[in-house]
């Protein structure tokens, strides 16, 4: 049973998002690290005359601010009952983790282009990507999606959970603090180069082994699924190097390999054309369904990674409970 206690918060979060997600009603505390970073953002804008400094203690001031507070809670927690404890720490980790909202905001767009209404997708696909969504067509739109599913099973479902297993629920927040900032303030255009050149960085080396490593679990997951299993070993391989990111192409090919389809390419941000290669074989068109199973790919491999997150956390934290 001690060996199982700190494993805990991390089964009951995964359970809690893939019963209920994130309850749109009551603040999200990533929405809450997404306000104080826009706070931070102007302040550091109208006070430091070096913007990439600026952008070094925002980056700090967030990153302390965020994960000290659930570290402080669960202190608090844990001190009064262990089982408060666990249970805080259980909510905060399906805080943490977005595999039913990827699911959710994906297949909505599923949905629409299932109902032939390519203005409806196109809306529901520009809110959970950062491209411009006006010049996509409708496989544009789907492929958007399949993309996303695909990018974001590592950044927002498997790399919060290693991290959780590895550091605590506060340990999850420090990394989708990280990963925020990345979203918000991370792109390499005039606006935010200097301010967001650190973030950007962290969240690179903070995703260096979870991308890799849930890589490797979405391959054996195709296996699992059926999916082109070996071709998704092969295509890995050979473009997971291909984007600007060295972490957003390793799950992307996987994916890509899984589906026997091709994604990426040219993309617009921001009014203006970035030129993007291809990743994967385009063996046959992307259709609709794409969207699916790019999201079966994702919980399967998600789950594979709780398994084995929860094993290591047992084994590193069993002790304390003897």
């Amino acid at each position: 049973m001690r060996y199982l206690i700190p494993a805990l918060p991390l089964i009951i979060g995964f359970l809690l998002d893939a019963l209920i997600g994130d309850p749109y009603r009551l603040p999200h505390p990533i929405r809450l690290i997404g306000r104080l970073i826009s706070a931070l953002e102007g302040f550091v804008r109208a006070r430091f005359k070096n913007l990439t400094a600026g952008g070094v203690f925002l980056a700090v001031t967030v990153l302390l601010f965020s994960a000290g507070t659930a570290f402080l809670l669960l202190l608090l927690c844990y001190s009064v009952n262990l089982w408060l404890g666990v249970a805080a720490e259980g909510v905060i980790c399906c805080y943490m983790t977005a595999a039913k909202s990827l699911r959710d905001e994906s297949m909505k767009v599923y949905r629409a282009m299932a109902e032939n209404d390519t203005e409806k997708a196109r809306k529901a696909v520009s809110m959970i990507v950062g491209r411009d969504t006006a010049v996509l067509d409708g496989n544009g739109i789907i492929r958007a999606a399949v993309e996303t599913v695909a990018e974001n099973t590592s950044d927002g479902v498997t790399a919060p959970i290693i991290y959780m297993a590895l550091f605590g629920a506060a340990g999850g927040v420090f990394y989708k603090a990280a990963n925020t900032m990345d979203s918000m303030i991370g792109y390499r255009n005039e606006r935010y180069g200097r301010i967001g050149k650190f973030a950007a960085r962290l969240d690179d080396v903070l995703n260096l082994i979870p991308s890799r490593l849930t890589a490797l679990v979405m391959i054996s997951a195709a296996f699992l699924l059926g999916y082109d299993g070996k071709n998704a070993w092969k295509i890995w391989r050979r473009d997971r190097r291909k984007h600007s990111s060295p972490n957003s192409a390793q799950t992307e090919s996987v994916c890509a390999g899984a589906l026997d389809v091709r994604l990426a390419g040219d993309a617009w941000y921001f009014g203006e054309l970035h030129r993007k290669e291809y990743i994967g074989d385009d063996k046959r068109p992307i259709e609709n369904e794409d969207i699916r199973r790019a999201n079966r790919l994702m919980y399967a491999a998600s789950v594979m990674v709780l398994l084995l997150s929860t094993a290591l956390r047992a084994v590193i934290y069993g002790g304390i409970f003897a």
